[in-house]
């Protein structure tokens, strides 16, 4: 028959539908089968499928855009998966199912979007607009989720009150693990109310007021180390006491992180600063040190000024930390620079043989992070409260129990060191060149403001956590520049939405006076990663010209010659503020007093100074800015945070 029979036709074609309904709905996932299909997949379900644990069951949610067919809830069985839940008012279902499986859901046409199953609980403001409370999952060896646990953080400061709630874990156990005085004063509480502070931004937990003021690691050890006195100042060989003790005892209490919310005036050049080497050798020792840039942004005529970054923050090696002004509000799209913060470029100085000065002239801080107005753990008595009674927040009645605002670049820096202490936890192989690279390149750039004043930019928690998921573990000191960085070809998604606004990352480095943007950042192991280096080393100036040291960087990395102004977007789209030049000049054109652009570029007759160590909370009210009401305590303990 030429034409054939119908009849075998229909049963041919029936036939054959059956064999290719006897396969599994859920096709291998690749972009090719439908272009739309990564639309309707949240980022982080992506980087979870395409990662090593792609094959793991996760929780998530499917929202349709019509009923769901008869047939979805048989084929999500046939695949490894099951139905938890069904919502019928929002037309979603929530399943449990491999994590490649969940992504290629997406591919059904009526299917709205898939998202993973995220835990929903109570969070305070800086864990919510830094991006940590949206890494608290859990990541397949720890049912708690990331929370610093095992990581240790020593706090040089004035002290902490170990019988507050904010340092308890879970089992009611302290931990701060190890106290040391080094003022001379005999005692390792917290007269003067700063350390106690800023050891709750970095590691408090979540039991009082229903998580509300949950620090950045909630249950990451805390190492006491003492070095200024009641009224928050210290000196230099106090300073210098912790640190080598630091250097000497580190392994025995796993300490990964040092955070440094104090500073002496920058005077000397960090290569021959005594605090900024110390910071060196831990930092070349494995240690990540993060250091308040200071809080001397403007002169008393509410004007800008460039140059008082303090030391150790003139330090190239460790992480300098700025203060950003959040006005209150979880969102990003309203944060800048604190007005008080300090901004760059390092005005320490050195003399060459000749008795010529030489300015170090490094652009800091490196990123910023929320510092204006946090509401955090209050010592009792403590002096700062005396002096001004309106610095407690009304949280609670109870000592133990009490909470109190603070300002300053002291208020960021713990920010970084909570930050830094997940990254370990994620994977303790990362250096701390890593996580400097990983801090900075996920930094959201701020609008409107300099390389000078934010750096890289705003801390951004979540995608610095995320692209650290990826980073090899077999990394060593034989790993060449150019070698693969990541375990997978796939590379993450270079945003990250908080509070409901996404925003695309920094994408670059700061060098010592330069910026470099390239994928190969993060796709490349580069030479200034490892132990040893730093960072800001790895660019050179000939002749007016920036240059890449190819033994540190490899050639997909572009290199500037100018700091620039933001314009919201990556590293490096604004326009040039000040050229390369201008800072490797040893001060020809930023030289005492000259207006740069917007500000003034101080003297390092007004660095001068003696050997007081200071804490670096802001001395003024803050930045005007609109507090959320504060959530009193109930008295009652949350332990889900």
């Amino acid at each position: 028959m030429k034409n054939g029979c119908p009849t075998v036709k229909w049963i041919s074609l029936l036939l054959l539908l059956a064999f290719f309904a006897s396969f599994n709905f859920i096709p291998h996932p690749t972009h090719a089968q439908n272009p739309r299909r990564a639309d309707k997949v949240s980022p982080d379900l992506q980087d979870v499928a395409r990662g090593v644990a792609s094959n793991s069951r996760v929780p998530v949610i499917v929202q349709f855009t019509g009923s769901p067919d008869a047939s979805f809830d048989s084929d999500v069985a046939n695949n490894g998966g099951r139905v938890k839940a069904q919502f019928t008012n929002v037309n979603a279902k929530l399943i449990e199912i491999s994590a490649r499986a969940a992504e290629a859901l997406a591919t059904r046409p009526n299917v709205g979007f898939v998202s993973l199953d995220r835990p929903s609980v109570p969070v305070g403001h800086v864990t919510a607009t830094t991006g940590a409370d949206l890494i608290r999952l859990a990541n397949g060896t720890n049912t708690v989720g990331l929370d610093g646990s095992g990581i240790g953080i020593a706090i040089l400061d004035s002290g902490i009150d170990t019988n507050h709630t904010a340092f308890l874990d879970r089992s009611n156990n302290l931990r701060i693990i190890f106290s040391q005085d080094f003022t001379g004063e005999g005692r390792t509480d917290d007269p003067y109310g700063h350390g106690t502070h800023v050891a709750s931004i970095a590691a408090g937990n979540g039991r009082i007021s229903n998580a509300q003021y949950t620090g950045i690691a909630p249950n990451a050890n805390l190492i006491n180390l003492r070095v200024l006195g009641a009224t928050g100042r210290g000196t230099v060989t106090a300073v210098l006491s912790a640190l080598d003790w630091v250097m000497a005892n580190h392994a025995a209490y796993n300490i990964r992180v040092v955070n440094m919310s104090l500073g002496a005036p920058a005077i000397d050049s960090y290569r021959n600063d005594p605090i900024c080497r110390s910071v060196r050798r831990l930092v070349d020792a494995g240690i990540v040190v993060t250091a308040a840039a200071g809080n001397n942004g403007k002169n008393a005529l509410g004007q800008k000024i460039y140059g008082q970054v303090h030391s150790p923050g003139n330090e190239p090696s460790a992480i300098t930390v700025g203060a950003a002004n959040t006005y209150g509000t979880d969102e990003r799209s309203d944060d800048g620079v604190a007005t008080y913060s300090s901004r760059g470029p390092t005005r320490s100085t050195w003399t060459d043989t000749l008795g010529l000065k030489h300015y170090d002239n490094l652009i800091k801080p490196d990123i910023v992070a929320p510092g204006n107005k946090l509401i955090d753990a209050e010592s009792p008595n403590n002096y700062l409260v005396a002096q001004d009674p309106s610095l407690d927040a009304g949280v609670s009645p109870v000592d133990a129990r009490r909470m109190m605002y603070m300002n300053g670049s002291s208020m960021a820096a713990p920010v970084a060191a909570g930050a830094a202490a997940l990254l370990l936890q994620v994977n303790p192989k990362l250096t701390p060149n890593l996580i400097k690279m990983l801090l900075m390149y996920t930094a959201q750039p701020l609008p409107r403001f300099n390389m000078l004043e934010q750096g890289a930019g705003e801390i951004n928690i979540e995608g610095a956590v995320r692209l650290a998921r990826l980073v090899r573990t077999d990394l060593n000191a034989t790993t060449v520049t150019g070698a693969p960085l990541l375990t997978t070809s796939a590379l993450p998604i270079q945003q990250t939405t908080i509070a409901g606004q996404t925003f695309s990352w920094a994408g670059g480095l700061l060098f010592k006076s330069d910026y470099g943007t390239g994928i190969d950042l993060i796709t490349k192991y580069q030479g200034m990663y490892a132990l040893g280096v730093v960072v800001s080393d790895a660019v050179t100036i000939t002749n007016g010209v920036v240059v890449s040291d190819r033994t540190l960087l490899s050639s997909g990395v572009v290199v500037s010659d100018g700091v620039v102004v933001s314009d919201g977007t990556v590293l490096g789209s604004g326009t040039i503020f000040l050229p390369s030049s201008a800072l490797t000049a040893d001060g020809v054109v930023v030289s005492d007093g000259v207006v740069v652009s917007d500000g003034v570029v101080v003297s390092d007759v007004s660095l001068s100074g003696d050997s007081i160590v200071q804490a670096l909370s802001a001395q003024d009210k803050g930045d005007l800015t609109s507090i959320s009401t504060v959530k009193v305590d109930s008295g009652a303990d949350c332990l889900s945070y």
